[in-house]
């Protein structure tokens, strides 16, 4: 690995990598150690206690964060007629069908999140193989499969998060930006516990929540005291 620049190891001296931070300190360390000139975005790295090789223990869900990320979300739909009209009414940013489906066999992907009406899936599923490995694919379980459209795109513009455990049993998601005063990021941050705790597999083993950390962009870091995370289950 190269050599870190000289503003991360002077952030760098501000963490104890073997002490594990309340969550108001921590996030005011994610705050105090960001230095870049543009507005950083705060992630989570939660690691569970899962194989999500195991369809009993896969994690996955949706959140609505109640102060958004600070990242304005593209939003396309799949829809015909009135649910489209329904769909570009409530800000989605590309909706159509069919011309839709030759752009993105092209090679075209410039945007975040994909919903879709339960009548459309058939052609949807064709795209599994572009759509899929790019987190782009629909999904019931999400809320993105859904004639209700305009409830659904204004959630994602509002800043619904979807997540999804990885193979290593780890759940990436951002929390919001530097730029949030505290108590946003604190706000979103056990929203997002929360409601990952309401996952919970039953065959999950203890302890569920095995690690969380934080980090901004540009800086390191900052390991969590899981204790608040345990307490919600």
């Amino acid at each position: 690995m190269g050599r870190r620049g000289r503003k991360y190891e002077a952030a760098s001296q501000k963490v104890d990598p073997v002490a594990r931070y309340q969550l108001e300190e921590a996030v005011s360390l994610i705050k105090e150690m960001s230095y870049a000139k543009f507005d950083e975005s705060v992630d989570a790295a939660i690691r569970l206690n899962v194989n999500p090789r195991h369809a009993d223990q896969m994690v996955r869900g949706a959140v609505s964060l109640p102060h958004g990320t600070g990242k304005d979300t593209t939003v396309l739909v799949f829809a015909k007629g009135e649910k489209a009209s329904e769909a570009e009414a409530a800000g989605a940013d590309f909706v159509g069908s069919d011309e839709l489906f030759d752009k993105i066999n092209d090679g075209w992907s410039d945007w975040d999140v994909t919903v879709a009406t339960p009548d459309l899936m058939g052609q949807v599923g064709r795209l599994g193989r572009v759509l899929g490995p790019r987190g782009l694919m629909p999904s019931p379980k999400a809320g993105t499969v859904t004639f209700d459209v305009g409830k659904i795109v204004k959630e994602l513009k509002a800043g619904r998060q979807e997540f999804r455990v990885d193979k290593a049993g780890i759940i990436h998601i951002p929390v919001g930006r530097s730029s949030f005063d505290e108590a946003a990021l604190i706000e979103n941050i056990m929203m997002i516990i929360e409601d990952v705790a309401r996952q919970k597999p039953a065959s999950a083993k203890a302890p569920y929540f095995k690690s969380i950390a934080l980090s901004a962009s540009m800086s390191p870091s900052v390991k969590l005291d899981t204790s608040f995370a345990r307490d919600l289950l």
